[in-house]
C-alpha cells in the first residue's frame, strides 16, 4: 500500500482534501448537537433530576445573571434604580431573549440581599448557551455594563456569558502547531520535513472533529469531547507521522532511493504506528467499562480522531512524501550525500553517549529517577474529585466577579444550592423535614418552592453555608441523605448540579479500579504478543501506574493546591473534575505504550539479532531516544498550549498530559527503563517454552525484505538515489581481527549491517582471527565489531563483485586504527 500511495501520490491527495472540504461542507450544513448530560443512572441526584423535570418543566433557554453592587447606599436607591431599570427593560426587548426576572417587582425582593448592597437579575434566553447568538450575548453584556458607574458595580454571569470570554476556536491548536513547528525545524532542519507532520495532524484532526460534528446529530456526545479529539489528535498525529519521517530520512542517508525508503519507513515504522493508534485505541476504549454515557461519546471522538490520525500517517503521509522526493532532506544534507556517500548505521553523538552511561550506571540512574516519581506522586494523596464553576474562572473575568459578587451577598452555598425532591409526600412530613433540615448544622437557608399542581413533587431548596466546592458540602449532603431525610419516613432525593458531581465522584471512584485494571490487562496481552515476553509488559504496566501517580501529583499540586494557577492564567484553585481521571488515564495509558513500542520494538529487533540483552538495550535507547525526546518535546507543546482555550477542563487535561508525557520520556523511557532493563539482563525476553507455542505472531518492525538490500549507492558528484557502483549477485567480505600489537581477536562478533539497518550476516571469529561474512549483493554496508572489553568498533564499506578483504584493528580502548 506504502508504494501505491508514493506512486499514486496526486490520487491520494485528491481523496483526502475532498473528504476535508466535503466534511467540512457537511459540518457547516448541519451544526453542532452537543449534550452535555452528566447524570448516572441508579444515583440520588438522577432520581431528583427527573422529579424535577416533572414539577418544573424547564423553558427551552439558558438562564443567566446581571449582579451589581454599590459601595455606598443601596440597591433600592432612586439613583440606582434609575440606571439599572432601563438596562434591563432594553435587555428584555432584545430579539432572543425570552424574560428578564428583576429584583425591583415584589416577587423579586428575594433578589436584593440582606444589607441592601448587592441585587440580581434572571434573563433567560429563547435557547441553550451554546445555540445563543455570539452578538446577543455581547449586546446584554455591554448593555447591562454601561448601567455602570463609579460606586456602582455591573457583572453577569451563566453559560452563555462565560462562552463569549472564550478565546477564539482553534487558539490553542494554532498555538501548538507553531510550538511544534519550532521543534519539528530544528530537530530536522529542513522545511520540508517540518511541514509534513503539521500537515498530518492538520488532517486527522480536521477530518476527525469534522466527523465528530455529524454524529452528534446521531448520538450524545459533549461538548469537551471535540476539545479532548484534537489535543490528543494533534499530539499523536504530528508523532507518528514524526517517527515515519524520521526513518524515511535515516533510510536516504544510507543509500536507499526516496521510493525504497519510503516502503521501507512504512513498512517498520509505519507497522508501530499502526500498532501504538491501536493501544491507544484500546486505551481510549476502556472508558466504556465505566458504563458511563457522557464518556461514551468522548471515547467516540478521541478514538476516531486517532484512526484517522493513524490512517493519514500510512497512506497520505508517502503520497507527500512522492511529492518531495529528496527535498526531505536539507541542502546541506543532500550535498554531503552526493559528496561522502551514505551514512554509518551505528548511532553516535550524545544518545549513544548517554545509553552507554545508563549501561555502566543502571542502580544509581534507576534510584534517581524512582525518587524523582515518587516525590512527584506524594500530592495525589490528597485528590479530590469534583467540580469546577465559574468561581474557578479568572479574576479579571466578568463571571468570576460576578460569582463572588453573589456569594457576598447571598452566602457561598447560593451558586450550588441543594433541592430536596419527593413524590406524594405528606404535607405534614414536609413541614417535618424543612424544620429538621434548617436545624441541619451547614444549612443556611430552607426555601419550599412551589411546584405544577397535580405533579404531587415537593421540591425543598437547600442553600449550605458553605461553597459548591466546599468539603463541607459534601459532608451536608451525606448528612442529609444518611440521616436527617431518613427520619422523615419519606422517600426525597437530593439533588442539584453540586449533588450531581458529587455522585459522579463517587461512581468514578468506585469504577476506577476496573477501568485501569483492564487498560492495563489489555496492555500487558498486547505486548506480550508483540514482544514474545512477560517481563516487558509488566514493565511497562509498572511505569505506566508510577507515570500517572506523579502527573496526577503535578495536576493536584496546580490545580487543587493552586500552585502557581493565578500565575499561569488558569484561575482559581478546586477539585479535580470528576471525569478527568478517567479520560486522563486512557490518553496517558495510550501515549506511554507509544514510547514503550518505539523503544523496546528496537530493542526487540536487536535482541533477535544478537543475543546480547546489553547491546540490545543500549543500541534500542541510542537510536530512538533522541526521536521520542524530539516527539515528546512536541506533545508538551501541544497539549500545554490547551491552558489558552479558555475551558478549565481542557487546561487540567492539557497540563496534566504535559505533565504526563515530559516525566514519561525524559525520566522513564530515558533512564528508568533501560536501567531496570540492564539490571533484569537475558530475563525481560523471557517466555515459558508453552505459551511461545500458544501466542499468535505479530510483528511490529519487521526486517526489509531482501531485495531492498540491493541498494545503490551515490557517489561523488552523482545524484542522491541514482545507481553508482553497485554491484549485482552475491558477494563477501573477509579478513583477520587482530589488536595493534597484531595478536588475533578470538571470538570477536561482527555483524554485517544493511544501508536499511538490518542485519546481513553476523558470525565470531575463529582463533587466529580470520572471519568472512556474505553479502546478497554488492554496494554499501556497515561492518560493526564487539570483542570483550573493546567498545563497539565501525565501519563504513563498499562490497562490489569480487569479496572484499577488510582488516580490522583493535586498540586497547576500543579506538579502531
Amino acid at each position: 500500500m506504502a508504494r501505491w500511495c508514493f506512486s499514486h501520490r496526486l490520487v491520494v491527495l485528491v481523496l483526502w482534501v475532498g473528504a476535508l472540504f466535503g466534511l467540512g461542507a457537511a459540518g457547516s450544513s448541519a451544526g453542532t448537537n452537543y449534550s452535555n448530560s452528566f447524570s448516572l443512572p441508579d444515583t440520588d441526584s438522577t432520581h431528583a433530576y427527573d422529579l424535577m423535570v416533572t414539577a418544573f418543566p424547564q423553558s427551552s433557554g439558558d438562564t443567566d445573571t446581571v449582579v451589581w453592587r454599590v459601595s455606598e447606599g443601596s440597591v433600592r436607591d432612586t439613583a440606582v434604580r434609575e440606571r439599572i431599570e432601563p438596562a434591563l427593560k432594553e435587555i428584555a426587548g432584545m430579539k432572543g431573549v425570552g424574560d428578564v426576572a428583576s429584583p425591583y417587582v415584589p416577587a423579586g425582593a428575594t433578589q436584593i440581599s440582606k444589607d441592601g448592597r448587592i441585587a440580581y437579575a434572571q434573563v433567560t434566553f429563547a435557547e441553550q448557551a451554546n445555540g445563543v447568538p455570539k452578538e446577543l450575548v455581547e449586546d446584554v453584556v455591554d448593555t447591562a455594563q454601561d448601567a455602570g458607574r463609579a460606586g456602582l458595580q455591573v457583572e453577569l454571569g451563566g453559560q452563555a456569558i462565560a462562552r463569549i470570554q472564550e478565546p477564539p476556536t482553534g487558539t490553542a491548536e494554532l498555538v501548538g502547531i507553531a510550538a511544534a513547528a519550532v521543534v519539528l525545524f530544528l530537530a530536522f532542519g529542513s522545511f520540508f520535513a517540518m511541514v509534513l507532520p503539521l500537515v498530518i495532524a492538520i488532517f486527522g484532526v480536521g477530518t476527525g472533529m469534522l466527523s465528530t460534528i455529524l454524529l452528534s446529530h446521531a448520538t450524545d456526545v459533549p461538548e469537551v469531547a471535540p476539545l479532548l479529539g484534537s489535543l490528543i489528535g494533534l499530539g499523536v498525529g504530528i508523532d507518528y507521522a514524526l517517527f515515519i519521517v524520521t526513518r524515511h530520512r535515516k533510510g536516504i542517508l544510507r543509500g536507499m532511493a526516496p521510493e525504497d525508503s519510503a516502503v521501507t519507513a512504512l513498512n517498520t515504522s509505519g507497522r508501530a504506528v499502526l500498532f501504538a493508534g491501536g493501544t491507544v485505541c484500546i486505551a481510549l476504549a476502556g472508558m466504556l467499562v465505566m458504563n458511563m454515557r457522557f464518556l461514551d461519546g468522548v471515547v467516540i471522538a478521541t478514538s476516531l480522531t486517532v484512526v484517522l490520525s493513524v490512517l493519514a500517517a500510512i497512506t497520505l503521509l508517502p503520497a507527500l512524501l512522492g511529492v518531495l522526493g529528496m527535498r526531505v532532506l536539507s541542502r546541506r544534507q543532500r550535498r554531503r550525500l552526493a559528496a561522502n556517500g551514505p551514512e554509518s548505521v551505528e548511532p553516535g553523538g550524545a544518545a549513544a553517549r548517554w545509553s552507554v552511561t545508563v549501561q555502566k550506571r543502571p542502580r544509581s540512574i534507576a534510584l534517581v529517577a524512582l525518587v524523582v516519581m515518587a516525590a512527584l506522586a506524594i500530592p495525589v494523596l490528597s485528590l479530590r474529585l469534583g467540580a469546577t464553576d465559574q468561581g474557578n474562572h479568572r479574576k479579571d473575568t466578568t463571571t468570576r466577579q460576578a460569582y463572588d459578587l453573589l456569594a457576598e451577598g447571598f452566602g457561598p452555598g447560593f451558586n450550588g444550592p441543594l433541592q430536596l425532591v419527593a413524590k406524594d409526600a405528606e404535607p405534614a412530613a414536609v413541614q417535618s423535614l424543612v424544620s429538621k433540615v434548617r436545624a441541619t448544622e451547614g444549612v443556611a437557608q430552607v426555601v419550599a418552592l412551589p411546584s405544577r399542581p397535580g405533579s404531587g413533587i415537593t421540591v425543598i431548596q437547600v442553600v449550605p453555608t458553605t461553597s459548591p466546592q466546599s468539603e463541607q458540602t459534601d459532608q451536608l449532603i451525606d448528612t442529609l441523605r444518611d440521616e436527617v431525610i431518613p427520619q422523615s419516613g419519606e422517600e426525597v432525593h437530593v439533588g442539584g448540579v453540586t449533588a450531581i458531581f458529587k455522585d459522579f465522584a463517587a461512581v468514578t471512584g468506585d469504577r476506577l479500579p476496573y477501568f485501569v485494571g483492564t487498560i492495563i490487562a489489555l496492555g500487558f496481552l498486547l505486548l506480550l504478543i508483540a514482544f514474545r515476553s512477560l517481563v516487558v509488559p509488566l514493565t511497562a504496566a509498572l511505569m505506566n501506574l508510577i507515570a500517572a501517580a506523579a502527573s496526577f501529583g503535578v495536576l493536584v499540586a496546580i490545580f487543587q493546591w493552586g500552585w502557581g494557577a493565578e500565575a499561569l492564567g488558569i484561575g482559581k484553585e478546586g477539585p479535580i473534575t470528576a471525569f478527568l481521571p478517567v479520560i486522563m488515564l486512557s490518553l496517558l495509558f495510550g501515549l506511554s505504550m507509544d514510547y514503550q513500542v518505539f523503544l523496546v520494538s528496537r530493542m526487540h529487533e536487536e535482541w533477535v539479532h544478537t543475543k546480547d540483552n546489553a547491546r540490545a538495550v543500549r543500541v534500542g535507547l541510542a537510536e530512538t531516544s533522541r526521536v521520542i525526546n524530539s516527539a515528546a518535546l512536541i506533545m508538551i507543546c501541544v497539549f500545554s498550549a490547551f491552558v489558552l482555550s479558555g475551558d478549565m477542563e481542557g487546561a487540567m487535561a492539557g497540563i496534566g498530559l504535559a505533565a504526563a508525557v515530559a516525566l514519561d520520556a525524559f525520566i522513564l523511557r530515558t533512564a528508568l527503563v533501560p536501567a531496570a532493563m540492564h539490571l533484569l539482563g537475558k530475563s525481560n525476553w523471557w517466555l515459558p517454552a508453552g505459551l511461545e507455542k500458544r501466542l499468535p505472531h505479530l510483528a511490529v518492525e519487521p526486517k526489509e525484505d531482501a531485495p531492498e538490500l540491493a541498494l545503490s549507492v551515490p557517489g561523488p558528484g552523482s545524484e542522491p538515489g541514482a545507481g553508482a557502483g553497485s554491484g549485482a549477485g552475491g558477494s563477501a567480505v573477509h579478513g583477520f581481527v587482530r589488536t595493534e600489537s597484531g595478536e588475533p581477536v578470538g571470538e570477536a562478533i561482527l555483524t554485517l549491517v544493511s544501508p536499511g539497518g538490518s542485519q546481513v550476516d553476523r558470525v565470531e571469529s575463529l582463533a587466529d582471527g580470520s572471519y568472512i561474512l556474505s553479502a546478497p549483493a554488492g554496494g554499501a554496508y556497515t561492518l560493526a565489531v564487539t570483542a570483550g572489553i573493546h567498545e563497539p568498533w565501525v565501519r563504513h564499506i563498499m562490497i562490489g563483485g569480487d569479496p572484499l578483504v577488510h582488516d580490522v584493528v583493535l586498540s586497547d580502548l576500543g579506538v579502531s586504527r
